[in-house]
């Protein structure tokens, strides 16, 4: 029986399937919920794209970015599952592992993208380091297509809804025209 879940996102569906695992969890064994993610940084390798196309993610919106990944998976949480939720600054897979050696935690549960062994031995994966890392148990949760689908539409719905809004506050933020009394 798992009293002490901890569920790592990164607000993809994979990260959102295993969420909704850990809530089953949970639930069964009316334990408690811990949602952890770390803030959100491009890699090296993107980051050097990033700036050569003059598109650098500022620390701030790393933050924001990443809480609000926090709150989308607190909301996804029934009013009956007690859940905690916790940023770090630190790598999601150090953090993940200190959290298992803290004994605060009997199970790990995060997604995971299936790279395979040899894309995860050149890009790194989190899961697999988690895995054969961790004192605790580790449940690997994998997304359908279907969940891929629907998170797509859902994301593209927000982005589409955070421009609308931008677009509103730009033109609350423009001047009104000012009669000329011609």
């Amino acid at each position: 029986m798992f009293l002490n879940v901890l569920v790592a996102t990164d607000g993809s569906a994979h990260a959102e399937r295993a969420l909704a695992e850990a809530i089953d969890i949970v639930r069964a064994s009316h334990g408690r919920l811990t949602i952890v993610t770390s803030l959100m940084r491009p890699s090296p390798w993107v980051a050097a794209a990033a700036a050569g196309a003059g598109a650098i993610q500022h620390p701030e919106e790393c933050e924001s970015e990443s809480q609000a990944i926090l709150r989308a998976a607190e909301r996804q949480v029934p009013q009956d599952v007690p859940v905690t939720i916790c940023l770090r600054r630190e790598p999601i897979r150090d953090v993940l592992l200190e959290a298992a050696r803290s004994g605060k935690h009997d199970l790990i549960v995060m997604g995971s993208r299936g790279r395979g062994t040899v894309r995860s031995t050149v890009l790194g994966s989190v899961s697999h380091h988690v895995l054969h890392h961790s004192p605790i148990p580790v449940l690997i949760v994998h997304a359908t297509l279907e969940d891929q689908e629907r998170h797509e539409a859902a994301f593209e719905a927000a982005r589409e809804a955070a421009r609308a809004a931008d677009r509103e506050s730009a033109d609350a933020d423009d001047p009104a025209p000012v009669a000329d009394g011609r």
